[in-house]
C-alpha cells in the first residue's frame, strides 16, 4: 500500500474526526432529544462529497491522494454511522420512536439532498462563471 495514501486518508480522518467531535461539543446540548452534532456532520458531509463529486470529475489536478484525503479521509472521519446508530438505537430503546424516526429521516433524506444540492451548486458556479 503506498505511503501517501495511508497519510492522506489518515490526516484526513484525524482533521475530519476532530470536527466532528467539535460539532457535537458546540451544537448537542443546544437540543439534547436528537444531537445536533451528528446530524451536522452528516449533512455537512453530505455537501461537502457533492462538492467533492464534481469537482473531481471537472478536474484531472485531483491526485489520487487529494481524493483520498477529502474523501475517505476528512469526510469519512466527519460523518458517521456508527454514532448515528447509536443515537438512534437509544431514542428507541427510551421508547422514543418519533423522535427516532425524525431523527433517522433527517440523516438519511437530508444527507442525500445535501449531496446533490452540493453537486448542483458546483455546477451552477461553473455555468455562471462560463456566462
Amino acid at each position: 500500500m503506498p505511503w501517501g495514501g495511508i497519510l492522506a486518508v489518515g490526516g484526513g480522518a484525524a482533521v475530519g474526526a476532530w470536527s466532528r467531535w467539535g460539532l457535537g461539543n458546540l451544537l448537542n446540548p443546544l437540543f439534547p432529544t436528537v444531537p445536533l452534532g451528528t446530524l451536522s456532520a452528516n449533512l455537512l458531509g453530505g455537501l461537502l462529497m457533492g462538492f467533492a463529486m464534481e469537482l473531481i470529475t471537472r478536474h484531472a489536478v485531483f491526485t489520487p491522494e487529494m481524493r483520498l484525503l477529502v474523501t475517505t479521509g476528512f469526510l469519512g472521519g466527519l460523518t458517521t454511522f456508527s454514532t448515528f446508530s447509536a443515537e438512534i438505537v437509544t431514542l428507541l430503546m427510551r421508547k422514543e420512536y418519533l423522535w427516532g424516526a425524525i431523527a433517522m429521516a433527517s440523516h438519511v433524506v437530508g444527507s442525500l439532498a445535501m449531496t446533490i444540492l452540493g453537486i448542483l451548486l458546483v455546477r451552477a458556479a461553473y455555468s455562471w462563471a462560463a456566462a
